[in-house]
């Protein structure tokens, strides 16, 4: 029998969920490819080994942007090792359940569809990213009241009120973790002269990043190349210096959560300023964005238990009982 699977294709990760065994894989949505060939070296954190060197034989690439494939052929080879990784080679071809944006295009979601058939899935069905992280958040998405959740992605933001099995109203914004990332780095070489790296700017804002002023400010070291000398230096930043670089992408964020509210139909507004709104992935982890969002929206504001998995347990949810889920929320399978 074969171990179906649902599949968070992320900018920033993959989550493979495995009927019958959770979720098995877990890592960045990213290939090593050989420079000259195309091969395929490495995906995920393999991928971050291998990238770079004096040769720049192998070279890094990033299969996705705001959630839409932008090198095809790279994540068929991606979807492929992932899907040996997690056994699909001892098994029949797996139906495959895939989250996508909510406002991706025919085009985007054909590209997602295809890549995932060439990877070893079969019978692919779409669904809604908004709509699983609702699910995977535990919250009433059948019954006929409002459910706002808000995703935060690496490169993109989804906010959607959930009524009824489906996305009533929602906003998708092209901001995320990495430009809360680019903001860091960007504030370290105006400021200090300093240039760092992605990983150690998502350092940054992880050990220090905040949406809210706290008290007792915090400081990070962050070790950098000084571009008048191109010399290694070390740079002492502090808590709130990142967070004034990082107001611009987290106010688009705020901004896109207070007119979600805004357009949702009268009746399920009501219950949103109940139950407040729902924070998932990976930037509801930033500290005090869940202040800044109850203050700025003025509703409850919870950040979920598992916000890097929501999305992956809600898809996982959805493929226990995909039948039921199928007719009740209209999917289709594409294949």
């Amino acid at each position: 029998m074969a171990r179906d699977l649902a599949i968070d294709l992320g900018t920033a990760n993959t989550l493979v969920y495995r009927l019958g065994d959770g979720i098995v894989f877990r890592e960045p949505t990213l290939a090593a490819v050989h420079a000259a060939t195309g091969s395929l070296v490495a995906i995920g954190e393999a991928a971050w080994k291998e990238i770079g060197g004096d040769s720049g034989a192998v070279i890094g690439v990033r299969l996705l942007r705001s959630g839409t494939v932008t090198d095809y052929e790279a994540t068929q080879m991606y979807l492929e090792a992932v899907m040996r990784r997690v056994g699909i080679a001892r098994f029949p071809r797996p139906q495959v359940l895939v989250c996508v944006p909510s406002e991706a295009s025919e085009v985007e979601r054909r590209a997602v569809e295809e890549a995932v058939g060439f990877g070893g899935g079969r019978h692919v069905t779409l669904v809604d990213e908004p709509l699983a992280a609702a699910i995977g958040a535990g919250l009433p998405v059948h019954e006929p009241v409002g459910n706002l959740i808000v995703d935060i992605g690496g490169a993109r933001s989804e906010m959607a009120v959930v009524s009824m099995g489906g996305v009533v109203s929602g906003v998708a914004v092209r901001v995320g973790g990495f430009d809360l990332d680019l903001a860091v780095g960007d504030h370290i070489r105006d400021r200090y002269g300093v240039a760092i790296g992605e990983r150690a700017a998502e350092e940054v804002k992880m050990a220090i990043g905040s949406a809210f002023p706290a008290a007792g400010g915090r400081a990070a070291l962050v070790v950098g190349r000084e571009l008048s000398s191109g010399e290694a230096v070390e740079v002492r930043i502090e808590e709130d210096e990142v967070r004034q670089a990082m107001a611009v992408p987290v106010g688009r964020i705020v901004d896109a959560a207070r007119r979600t509210l805004g357009e949702a139909p009268p009746e399920l507004t009501h219950d949103v300023l109940e139950t407040g709104m729902f924070l998932t992935g990976g930037g509801a982890l930033l500290k005090g964005l869940d202040l800044l969002l109850a203050q700025e929206c003025e509703v409850p504001v919870h950040v979920v238990e598992r916000p890097l998995e929501t999305v992956a347990l809600g898809a996982g949810a959805m493929l226990e009982h995909l039948e039921e889920y199928r007719s009740a929320f209209q999917l289709v399978r594409r294949r």
